[in-house]
């Protein structure tokens, strides 16, 4: 059964571009423009994973991993961010709230690739 991967990006640019890369690795892909969104994905689709945006309209990034916590403790997440680590502790919070890892903005497909394959491998 393909892996289910969720994209949480208020970029409908960004959201287009990941999901097309990784159908064509196989990837189920889904996709969501807000935090609201992606919630209510998760409890649909029950993805393996979830490529989630720190910085967005709405319900920011860290409170919706946040809310994703309270829906579902197994479920993987990256972190994309354009942020510096300091920055407001949004990485402590998320690492706090059980984050896998971090990819960082602008987006280098060749990591952002190795990352995804890599924590979907290892569910």
């Amino acid at each position: 059964m393909a892996k289910k991967l969720l994209i949480v990006d208020d970029e409908a640019d960004v959201r287009e571009f990941a999901s097309n890369f990784f159908r064509k690795r196989k990837i189920n892909c889904i996709t969501a423009p807000s935090g609201e969104e992606a919630l209510k994905e998760i409890e649909k689709e029950k993805p393996d994973l979830v490529l989630l945006d720190i910085t967005m309209h709405g319900i920011d990034g860290v409170e919706t991993l946040r809310r994703i916590r309270e829906i579902n403790q197994d479920v993987k997440v990256i972190m994309v961010t354009g942020r510096k680590p300091e920055e407001e502790n949004a990485f402590e919070k998320c690492r706090q709230l059980g984050v896998s890892d971090y990819i960082h903005k602008p987006l280098k497909m060749d990591e952002l690739e190795s990352v995804v394959l890599k924590e979907l491998a290892s569910k």
